[in-house]
């Protein structure tokens, strides 16, 4: 695996698309994204795991924050794992059959970083990657990051129980999740 993939240095894009020369801004993915103007979009080393999936997978990532406590590191933490990535069941040979791209950007002065804790950078200019790296087993990249992953039937208990806790998390493409169960 590239060492570029590890360096705390730089900003990371991750797309299913190989071969994209540069990224030119675009218009923010949601109204609450934080952003207003058109952007390319990034992520930070730490935060890199969180995307290490094929791109529509729902999934639910959390690790430890300034604000976490010692009851809810204890109760959704084991181990050594810097963060967890959640995927549900039925995404399973998804993650492992499709390779995915990790575009690496140098952080330079066009970057900054929004202030939501999440680890997104935008810039305002069109972007060049310095590599890319093809990724052929994300669910490896993401142990070899120092993530842990699991695996869960349906996502929104955990959606659920991680949302009202004090972890610093992300919750990724909830809307491609199983449904809720009910009873």
């Amino acid at each position: 695996m590239s060492s570029a993939l590890f360096d705390p240095h730089a900003l990371f894009h991750v797309s299913e698309e190989p071969g994209i020369a540069e990224f030119r801004p675009r218009p923010p993915p949601s109204p609450d994204a934080g952003v207003k103007e058109d952007a390319v979009w990034a992520i930070d080393h730490v935060h890199l795991p969180n995307y290490l999936t094929p791109r529509d997978c729902p999934r639910v990532t959390y690790g430890r924050g300034p604000q976490t406590t010692d009851v809810d590191a204890a109760r959704f933490l084991t181990g050594t794992a810097g963060r967890i990535v959640t995927i549900e069941h039925a995404w399973l040979d998804a993650l492992i059959s499709t390779p995915i791209y990790v575009y690496v950007f140098d952080p330079g002065t066009s970057w900054r970083a929004l202030s939501n804790g999440a680890g997104y950078f935008v810039s305002e200019e069109t972007e060049r990657p310095v590599d890319c790296i093809r990724v052929d087993r994300p669910d490896h990249a993401i142990l070899a990051h120092g993530s842990e992953l699991r695996v869960r039937a349906n996502l929104w208990n955990l959606i659920d129980l991680v949302a009202s806790s004090s972890l610093e998390f992300s919750i990724i493409r909830k809307r491609n999740a199983q449904p809720r169960w009910s009873g």
